[in-house]
């Protein structure tokens, strides 16, 4: 009798994070590296290319029609059906595979190994299967001026990897590839290195930025700095300044602001990434002065008013131009780290307050249209994405709950009535004693003591006593900075510095630029809404 062979099991993913680490680089070098990023982008368009004809024929397929026919509840037929479509016409990561094969057979062989050929592979697969999906509209092919940055390999023993060398006079590590090898700077009392280069390393990246100027230090003749990036097994480094606290902590999170309120009574109202303002007004200096050195080489392109003029033109571009334009993409880029180095100093500070975070699921994709420049400066969703690895790591939980089954910012916890509000509306405040106090903290300090069970509130006539107490100083600490010369919040609802507390709503003035209620909502609003 043969012995039954158990089921091989997957192997399980472990939890993962990086480190990267500067490369010393020869002139040499930057030129083979130049020489590898080309070659790498000329697969990934001829594989991007590739991956998006077949899509192309599949969906043109009647039976593309057939399988979208089948009814979504038809679950397993309906897979089946799309599965069979995507073997018939190739559309699969490994497909992609047999091709980067065959393409990498002619000059790019010289410059892109196996390894890297499939990690490019899955990088083009994943973008076109965005398309196939409907989670995106279209792909992007990279162009020379705007090429491939990074090129990673698969393990850390074959392609691009990683080796760490003991020897007698110190430790030093090596990024080995294509015969090169680029000694990497470590600094061995960083305690953040140290406990890096102590885990085991999955795979190995490369990646290239473009510097402020090509003569800034480190920074090859094309104006390049060459890092090694390193995703490695295991939990990051707790630094120990950054302490993890015990409470259970409520968000509001505005396109511009946070409140943050916790069961104990601490509360505060911030507002994303204040500190940037400076740097977006020169960000905003060089995008005029690139628009005046454009129409000032092309006067051609534009009509006596100063529009664009429809139809094929062509454009020329000065050395002048060129240099605004790098500086322009240097600025986007300090501000990128910036915001997110800001935001990682926020999360530190929530989690210092409680690792248990309760807070309403939002779509800031759909922010995105309704508070376009808000969000592309601030970027509350990046935070929010930094709040739950964080939160992963230290071993609390974050719950986002649905909005239309908590409805925080239309519910007064004290009569349980759900009264809609307008947006301009900042202050809550209702007839049964509880108000006037902000809005966003005091949706913040109801999701704090939300019951997760029947998505309800729960705080007793103690706890909010002092509840709102810690609301209305909340409040005064940002009156204080505004009479220092700081700006108020927008979603405070009061737009000059010099306001004092609000005591009923007629005191609350309407927030700028949002539209002036009706006396009849007004006297809706002031209506007792608990009787």
């Amino acid at each position: 009798m043969k012995r039954k062979t158990k089921d091989k099991e997957k192997p399980k993913r472990t939890p993962t994070f990086l480190l990267e680490l500067p490369l010393q680089v020869n002139s040499q070098q930057a030129k083979h590296l130049h020489g590898h990023f080309e070659a790498g982008r000329h697969l990934y368009n001829a594989l991007l290319g590739e991956a998006m004809k077949r899509l192309k024929r599949m969906r043109a397929s009647e039976a593309w029609q057939q399988a979208r026919a089948i009814p979504h509840s038809e679950k397993q037929a309906r897979k089946a059906a799309f599965t069979a479509l995507r073997k018939e016409y190739g559309f699969s990561e490994y497909a992609l595979y047999n091709f980067a094969k065959r393409a990498r057979t002619t000059w790019i062989a010289d410059h892109i190994d196996s390894s890297t050929a499939q990690t490019l592979a899955t990088r083009t697969y994943r973008a076109a299967n965005r398309v196939c999906v409907g989670q995106a509209k279209r792909v992007r092919f990279k162009s020379k001026g705007r090429g491939l940055d990074s090129l990673e390999g698969k393990q850390n023993t074959a392609g691009i990897h990683f080796d760490l060398q003991n020897p007698k006079d110190g430790n030093q590590g090596w990024l080995v590839w294509m015969k090169e090898r680029y000694s990497a700077i470590i600094d061995w009392h960083d305690p953040v290195v140290q406990h890096g280069l102590r885990q085991r390393i999955k795979y190995a990246r490369i990646l290239r930025r473009k510097a402020s100027s090509p003569r800034a230090e480190g920074a090859d003749r094309n104006g390049y700095r060459y890092y090694a990036q390193l995703a490695l097994e295991g939990a990051s480094y707790q630094k120990p300044k950054h302490l993890v606290g015990k409470e259970t902590v409520g968000l509001d999170i505005g396109p511009s602001t946070i409140a943050i309120v916790s069961k104990q009574g601490t509360a505060r109202l911030e507002t994303f990434c204040a500190e940037l303002a400076p740097n977006v007004k020169a960000k905003r200096r060089l995008q005029r002065k690139l628009d005046r050195q454009r129409r000032a080489n092309n006067p051609q392109n534009f009509d006596e008013k100063g529009r664009c003029k429809k139809g094929h033109k062509i454009w020329h571009d000065s050395q002048e131009y060129k240099a605004t334009r790098s500086r322009l993409a240097s600025q986007e880029r300090k501000l990128a780290a910036h915001r997110k180095s800001l935001h990682g100093k926020l999360v530190h500070e929530v989690v210092a307050v409680g690792n248990t975070i309760n807070t309403e699921k939002l779509s800031y994709k759909a922010w995105q249209k309704q508070f376009g420049r808000s969000i592309g400066f601030r970027a509350p969703g990046m935070f929010v994405d930094l709040l739950r690895r964080t939160v992963a790591t230290t071993g609390g939980i974050l719950y986002e709950v649905p909005t239309r089954s908590t409805k925080l910012s239309q519910l007064c916890h004290g009569c349980g009535v759900l009264l809609k509000k307008p947006l301009s509306v900042r202050w809550h405040e209702c007839a049964c004693g509880i108000g006037p106090v902000q809005r966003d903290l005091y949706s913040a300090a109801l999701a704090a003591f939300l019951d997760l069970k029947t998505l309800r509130p729960s705080i007793a006539q103690s706890d909010w006593e002092g509840l709102e107490t810690s609301l209305r100083a909340a409040i005064e600490v940002l009156f204080q900075r505004a009479n220092e010369g700081q700006s108020l919040p927008r979603s405070v609802g009061i737009p000059y510095a010099g306001a004092r507390l609000p005591r009923s709503l007629g005191d609350i003035q309407q927030e700028p630029g949002s539209p002036d209620e009706s006396q009849e909502e007004l006297a809706r609003l002031q209506e007792p809404p608990c009787f």
